[in-house]
């Protein structure tokens, strides 16, 4: 997702999102330990976002 998409989502939204996505990342970490991940970019791709979610979140509650 880009800045702007995650902008025009709600904060609930938001956390549902990011709730998926640390789900996804343990999933991605698994793979990862036993060597069945193919893409090891997604990891990166996966953090990035729900730090953009999280920074997007506190610059709200400010």
């Amino acid at each position: 997702m880009k800045a702007k998409e995650i902008r025009k989502a709600t904060t609930a939204d938001l956390e549902k999102r990011i709730v998926e996505l640390k789900k996804e990342l343990f999933n991605l970490r698994f793979q990862l330990a036993v060597g069945q991940l193919e893409n090891t970019a997604r990891i990166g791709s996966v953090k990035k976002t729900i730090a953009q979610m999280k920074t997007i979140i506190s610059e709200r509650t400010e």
